[in-house]
Parts: structure tokens; sequence; C-alpha cells
């Protein structure tokens, strides 16, 4: 008796073990689905929210709206200037249609020179730098090189069109060029660049020499502003570059205001010299 107690006894357990096991688990297959179901219930709550949340389609941009030949010349980021020009009357005058024919292209030339980081990735920043200045008819010397690089009348020019760690910029001429603050973006990790001339660039204000001024060039030495739209206001930044020797000004002595300024910038900067355009563009 014993000995049929003691065999099956061992069977129970096994057996309620077996049953143990398997009771949890699916109290816990339950309580899945149950917060699966949950979950499921809040993400389409949430979803009809953010639906009922978002503004109202803009008439014109729905598909039953009527739309005139006149939509060219709306402006589709709907901000508060657009809200100013709807509230003006109507100029069609030739004035008026220029002047937003050269509003539309700058903000074409501002999208097209915006940082890409493709670019970046496939040339390097220094090729990449070189060819950006190169397309929009600026000039790159490299490191051991003594040629000026350009492109010729047809657009085309003579680099390397993938990294190469042998190409170092040493100095970038954007002389009469059309260059904005988005641009700017472009001329980044320029560790070797020594010389940088903007000489005759009128879009070249504050905040693009702020941006410049911030940009990492360590080992910059010459400067060339002249003919930008800089004003004394914009040279306080130039500290942030410590190697810089030579600054090229229209006229360092214009207003009392600028004299002040550029020789405070001097004494700060020892190493410094500002000089006049016509000192520096009369010899060349």
């Amino acid at each position: 008796m014993l000995k049929r107690l003691s065999i099956r006894l061992p069977l129970w357990g096994r057996c309620g073990s077996r049953m143990a096991s398997t009771l949890p688990t699916n109290q816990t297959q339950n309580g899945e689905e149950e917060v699966s179901a949950t979950v499921k219930r809040i993400r389409t709550e949430l979803a009809a929210d953010k639906q009922k949340l978002k503004w109202r389609t803009p008439i014109g941009d729905r598909p039953e709206d009527w739309n005139s030949k006149l939509k060219l010349f709306s402006n589709s980021e709907q901000t508060s200037d657009f809200i100013v020009m709807m509230q003006q009357p109507i100029d069609l005058s030739p004035r008026s249609m220029r002047q937003w024919w050269d509003n539309r292209k700058e903000r074409i030339e501002r999208h097209m020179q915006q940082f890409i980081p493709e670019r970046h990735k496939i040339l390097g920043a220094e090729l990449a730098a070189a060819h950006f200045i190169l397309y929009r008819g600026g000039a790159a010397k490299f490191f051991n090189d003594q040629r000026w690089h350009r492109a010729t009348e047809d657009g085309e020019f003579n680099l390397p069109n993938k990294f190469d760690p042998g190409y170092k910029v040493e100095a970038l001429r954007c002389d009469n060029m059309v260059l904005y603050y988005e641009g700017l973006e472009n001329l980044r990790c320029l560790d070797s660049l020594k010389f940088l001339s903007l000489h005759n660039v009128k879009t070249f204000d504050d905040w693009c020499l702020d941006r410049i001024s911030g940009g990492g060039f360590s080992h910059l030495e010459v400067l060339d502003l002249s003919g930008t739209d800089i004003t004394t206001n914009g040279l306080a930044c130039l500290y942030r570059l410590p190697s810089l020797k030579l600054l090229i000004l229209d006229d360092p002595k214009a207003t009392l205001e600028l004299e002040l300024a550029t020789a405070m910038l001097e004494e700060a900067m020892p190493a410094l010299k500002v000089v006049g355009a016509d000192v520096i563009h009369s010899q060349s």
C-alpha cells in the first residue's frame, strides 16, 4: 500500500505542477490581450483627436476648390507677410511685377544654396566647399598647388567628384558673388583655410559675418570685407578668429564710430592690421 502511494504521489506532483504551470500562462495571455486591446483603443482615440485638432485645409488646396491661374503669384507659406500683402490693393504695375520677380528669384537662390549633407558625405568638407564656390563663379586654391581653380564659361571645372584627402583648401575667392546666409553653412570644417575674400558681395551683412567668425576657421589670416554690407556692430565678432592678421575694409576711417571700433579690435588682437580696400586692390 505504501509503495502504491509513493508511486502515485510523484505522478500527482507532476500533474499538479503541469496544472499550476498552465493556469498562469493562460492568465498572462489573457492579460496581454487586454493590454494590447487597450493600447489599440488609446491609439485610435489619439489619432481621432489629432485629426480633429488639425488646422483646416486652406482654401485653394482642397480638391474641390477652383484655382485661378493667378495662384502662381500667391505665397504658399501663408505667413504674416502674405496676410499683409492680401490686405493691400493689387498692384500690377511694371515696378511691382519686377520686384515680385526679384523676390521670387532670391527665394529660389536661397533654397539652392542650402546645406546638402549628401554632398559633404561624398566629397568631404574641403572639396564640397570648393565645388560650392566654383559653381557660383568663385575661385579656390589648395595646398601644394599654386593655381587658382575656376570654372569655365560652361560652368565646368576640374576637381574630383569624390573624397580625396590630398585636397586641402588654402584660399577662397568669393568676389562679386551672390552669396546668402544660407550658403555660408557650406563653408564648414575648413581647418586649413588661410585666405577668404568676400570683396563686393552685396548680400554679405553682419549676420553673415557672425556665421563666418563662428565657423571654426582657426587658421584664417586674411579676410577681405570690402564692398560688403557690414556695419560697426558686426566687427565685434571677429575676436573669434585668433589667427587673423589682415582685415580689409572699404575705409576704416569712414566714420568716427568705425575708426574707434577698428582701433579697439587692433588693441584686442595685437597681430591684426586693418587696412583700406584702396591700398590692397589698387596694388592688385
